[in-house]
């Protein structure tokens, strides 16, 4: 798979999650109806659909390196969904993040691991 590939499965992944756990914030913390879990139980469904896509032979491999992804997509959240603009210390810890998940991604593997 190539790397837009991989980077969509796994953004799509964390926007899935990201979305359904806000969906069980906005009912538990918000009072919102609970009409709110029944997407948001389909989104983290997607989620988990969408993360067992990704192209790797381990999961906890995939896993590490979606966490990255998630971090930096978590900051988008913040900033078009809730209004709150990152600042300059939640950027540059997403880009760590980015950086970190593709170092998991696409460096070198010997034979099997």
């Amino acid at each position: 798979m190539t790397a837009p590939g991989t980077f969509a499965i796994y953004a799509g992944a964390a926007l899935a999650e990201i979305a359904g756990c806000f969906a069980v914030w906005a009912w538990m913390r918000q009072g919102a109806s609970a009409i709110w879990l029944v997407p948001g139980v389909a989104s983290l469904a997607a989620f988990a659909w969408l993360l067992a896509l990704a192209p790797s032979d381990f999961a906890g491999r995939a896993y590490a390196a979606y966490g990255g992804v998630y971090i930096a997509t978590s900051l988008l959240w913040l900033w078009m969904v809730e209004k709150q603009r990152p600042d300059a210390w939640d950027l540059t810890g997403g880009a760590i993040c980015l950086f970190g998940a593709a170092v998991i991604l696409f460096g070198p593997r010997a034979m099997g691991s």
